[in-house]
Order: structure tokens, then C-alpha cells, then sequence
């Protein structure tokens, strides 16, 4: 049995062993925390997670993905999840324990599950997968690069970001139009930003709507009109020059000025 690729939810599937092997290294460290793993399709990536002896849980929407893992993979049993990852409540698989995500993540969808993670952060110990290389640049690169963005600073709040390594099209069934990102997010010791964490995101997704803009004219509506912050030396830079750190400072200029 195999199962077809479907371009609707973004499938790609991984057909080099050595490479799902290395993936599923990158959570060596983390083998005392149950793990779920997003798309796992037919299993290429969960085998080796099983042999590694993680404690695994799957999370599929490909119904015919499903009956394939439920067939080859009968160890997992109950641990195949026929839901949408987006959706899905995690406590129902985890409780209130600590855990890590781990998949090759559909394209169409990667930015949308670390916007998950970020909602899991006090339990996501780690997280850590495949996606387009340029969302995975995009999601570790530090201020000063053309590719940070939102993502970068709200998930560098709570995590280390590592990029890893590279994965070429050929290695894919069927193969994508672009090349591949190993990445890893190792959650820090932050527990407070010392800011509102909404108001944090508001911040950052406003500044970035407009990230050509100095933040003096993308921000102007998030302030009363005429407030002197916005003369401010920090109002003169680009959202891509700001660190966390920076943009933490901004927020709370923002909260006081409001």
C-alpha cells in the first residue's frame, strides 16, 4: 500500500532514511517527554522515532495516511490522532506535561504551527522539523537580516533558534519546487517578557505590516495622536534593526504612552 501525495494538503514525502534518521536525532536529548509528530504521512520519520524509544504520538488529517500508519505501524496503537494538528487541543494527548513537536511540516501550513507552538510554550520543551528552507532562514535569523520578521522575534522570545541543516528536492515524492530547512527551537529560561504579550504581538505584526517604514509612521496607530514617543530616537529604525530585547522595550513605551 502507499499513499498518494495530495497537493492540497501540501504533502512531500521524505525518501531518504538518512535524513529522516538525522531528523529525528535533532530530539535525542528529549527522550523522557512524550512527542507528537505533525503529518507523519507513511511513517518515514516516526520510525525512527520509535526506534529511538520516544514516546510518540501522531497527528494526521490524511485519512489515507492513517489506515497506511494504522497497517505498517501497529505498535502505535492509539497514538494515531485523525485530526487537524491546527485544531487540535494538545492537552488531550499531553495533560499539562512538558512535550516536543517534531514533522516535516506542510509547506502551506509551517508558519501557522509555530503560531501553535508559541500557544504551547510553557510545555513545548522543544520543536524541531523540516519545512521550505526560506521560512526556516526566515524563522532563525537574527535583527539585521532582510529575512527576519515576526515569526523570528516572537518565537526567539521563548526559544534558541538553531537552523540545521539543508535538504535538497530530489530526496522527495514527489519533489517539491524548492529546496528544504532543518530547524530547532530549544525553549530558554525566559518565563516573563516583562511586557503585555499581546500587546507584544500587535507590536510586531504592525511593525512588520510596514516593515520598509520606520517605525515612527507604522506604529503611529498604535498611540495617541501627537504623543511625543513618537520623536523618540528608537522611531527612526526599521523593524529589522530591533532585537527582542528591543522590541519588549517598545512595547511597553507603547503601553505606557497609551
Amino acid at each position: 500500500m502507499q499513499v498518494r501525495a495530495k497537493k492540497s494538503l501540501g504533502q512531500h514525502f521524505l525518501t531518504d532514511l538518512s535524513i529522516a534518521e538525522r531528523i529525528a536525532d535533532t530530539i535525542k536529548d528529549y527522550k523522557g517527554l512524550p512527542v507528537i509528530e505533525v503529518g507523519p504521512g507513511m511513517g518515514v520519520l516516526t520510525q525512527f522515532l520509535l526506534d529511538a524509544g520516544h514516546d510518540v504520538t501522531v497527528v494526521e488529517l490524511d485519512e489515507e495516511s492513517v489506515d497506511y500508519l494504522k497497517i505498517n505501524f501497529p505498535q502505535l496503537k492509539d497514538r494515531i490522532v485523525f485530526e487537524d494538528f491546527l485544531k487540535l487541543d494538545l492537552k488531550t494527548i499531553v495533560g499539562d506535561k512538558q512535550f516536543v513537536v517534531i514533522g516535516n511540516y506542510p509547506y502551506n501550513i509551517s508558519s501557522q504551527i509555530f503560531f501553535k507552538v508559541l500557544d504551547y510554550k510553557d510545555q513545548v520543551a522543544c520543536c524541531s522539523g523540516m519545512l521550505q528552507r526560506e521560512v526556516a532562514q526566515r524563522l532563525a535569523a537574527g535583527p539585521g537580516s532582510k529575512t527576519y520578521g515576526i515569526l523570528s522575534v516572537l518565537l526567539q522570545a521563548w526559544y534558541d533558534a538553531e537552523y540545521l541543516f539543508t535538504v535538497d528536492e530530489h530526496v522527495f515524492n514527489p519533489p517539491p519546487k524548492v529546496k528544504s530547512g532543518v530547524i530547532r527551537f530549544t525553549r530558554n529560561q525566559v518565563q516573563d517578557l516583562g511586557c503585555d504579550e499581546r500587546l507584544l504581538r500587535t507590536v510586531v505584526k504592525t511593525s512588520f505590516g510596514q516593515r520598509r517604514k520606520q517605525l515612527r509612521n507604522s506604529v503611529k496607530p498604535l498611540v495617541p495622536g501627537g504623543s511625543p514617543v513618537l520623536q523618540l530616537p528608537v522611531m527612526n529604525m526599521r523593524p529589522e534593526q530591533l532585537s527582542v530585547q528591543e522590541f519588549i522595550e517598545l512595547t511597553n513605551t507603547i503601553q505606557q504612552a497609551r
